[in-house]
């Protein structure tokens, strides 16, 4: 029977990839256009929005979203989400209708074809070389007064499935502080146990969402960066560790 799960395991996954892979052929010459001017971002977000919520509903999941506070759609934002899955960046575009762009590893640019377009959209950080962390403040100043929100998944990697909770990197919050944006802190409870790294492991599902009140930025400084940083941290791994069914999952793994 176990062997039985995990080859429709097996193949759900390979199906992911394999849809994945089709729809970046087919976007192909839509993206390499689009991608060559970012005053065609707007456009090109609704096009990835799109296939966003097309994977999301193939993969078998639903998205039961609550919102805490709606945004405004006139305000940029910093999008900050716990990250246990590679689904993340794609809830967060089904999500929100406003124009986002990631600050993503720079180290994923080398993968083939995406990594071609992966380059052009979004603002690449190489976490190892201080001139690349100096660029993202500029590009990410000419993005925001276009009138795009920023994200970033603040504790930097998808960590080890029995931690609740990675510590948090400075950079989405100094960032926030840099250009008065406000923090929007989002709760993602179920990406782990319906489509983590693990390969064998896995279904469709219901997948809920907290996006929670903004932590509003205006007015503060560099000082305040420790502080702003821990209330977000707060805020997720309360969450989180009184969250049940994520807790039952991220026992399991300690305890294997």
């Amino acid at each position: 029977m176990e062997f039985f799960k995990n080859s429709l395991r097996a193949l759900w996954r390979v199906w992911f990839y394999v849809f994945f892979g089709l729809s970046l052929v087919i976007m192909m010459p839509f993206l390499f256009v689009l991608t060559f001017n970012e005053n065609q971002y707007p456009f090109l977000y609704k096009i990835i929005r799109a296939f966003s919520k097309t994977l999301i509903f193939v993969m078998g999941f639903r998205l039961k979203k609550q919102i805490e506070e709606p945004l405004d759609a006139t305000q940029s934002y910093m999008f900050c989400p716990n990250h246990t899955s590679m689904l993340d960046p794609f809830i967060l575009v089904s999500m929100v209708k406003k124009p986002i762009v990631f600050v993503g590893k720079a180290e994923l640019k080398k993968i083939p074809i995406f990594g071609f377009f992966y380059k052009r959209i979004c603002i690449l950080v190489d976490r190892s070389c201080q001139n690349s962390r100096k660029e993202v403040y500029f590009c990410a100043k000419r993005r925001l007064k276009n009138g795009t929100s920023v994200a970033i998944f603040p504790e930097g990697l998808v960590p080890t499935e029995d931690v609740i909770l990675s510590p948090f990197k400075n950079g989405a919050f100094s960032l926030a502080i840099e250009h008065q944006i406000p923090i929007v802190p989002a709760t993602y409870y179920d990406c782990k146990r319906y489509f983590s790294w693990t390969y064998f492991k896995g279904r469709p599902g219901t997948i809920r969402i907290k996006q929670h009140k903004p932590i509003y930025t205006k007015g503060l400084d560099k000082k305040s960066l420790k502080e702003i940083k821990q209330q977000t941290f707060t805020i997720l791994f309360n969450e989180l560790s009184n969250d049940a069914e994520y807790m039952k999952d991220t026992n399991r793994l300690i305890n294997d």
